[in-house]
């Protein structure tokens, strides 16, 4: 069900109290969820984390690390009442002008490839597919590969 916001979405720095809801969310939205330990590590390790939220609610966050050059956008997630309303999309402007004001070049990111809705936006965002990495996310079963792929940000 989705949700119709009444304010327009924000961004601000992710904080320790906002653990616990992001931890919750990050649950509703993966079958193989972050715990807010990998939140706080990344916190910790001066990662760029955001929230987006609205009305008083997070509806989304990112996670992105910067290394010399390169972006890499480590976890972006919209909570599911607000998917499909373009805030993903947004969240991902948002993301991708963070990186190019970190002087990045690249962004890069990984995909499962069953997350057609995902793959679908990153691809229509200009992200190039660069490889395949084998077995890289826990799956039903098994494992599954991620796609890999990369925005230039100076095109």
């Amino acid at each position: 069900m989705n949700s119709i916001l009444k304010t327009q979405p924000t961004v601000r720095p992710m904080t320790e109290a906002d653990l616990p809801e992001i931890a919750v969310l990050d649950a509703q939205c993966y079958p193989y969820p972050w715990t807010l330990g990998n939140f706080a590590d990344s916190m910790q390790a001066g990662y760029r984390c955001c929230i987006y939220e609205a009305d008083d609610e997070i509806i989304g966050y990112a996670v992105m690390m910067l290394a010399v050059g390169e972006a890499h956008l480590l976890n972006i997630t919209i909570a599911p009442a607000h998917q499909g309303q373009g805030w993903g999309r947004a969240l991902m402007l948002y993301v991708i002008e963070r990186a190019r004001q970190d002087q990045a070049e690249s962004l890069w990111l990984e995909v499962r490839p069953s997350n057609v809705i995902a793959r679908h936006l990153y691809d229509n965002m200009g992200f190039d597919y660069v490889s395949v990495r084998k077995n890289y996310y826990p799956a039903v079963g098994g494992r599954e590969d991620a796609v890999i792929m990369r925005l230039d940000l100076h095109a």
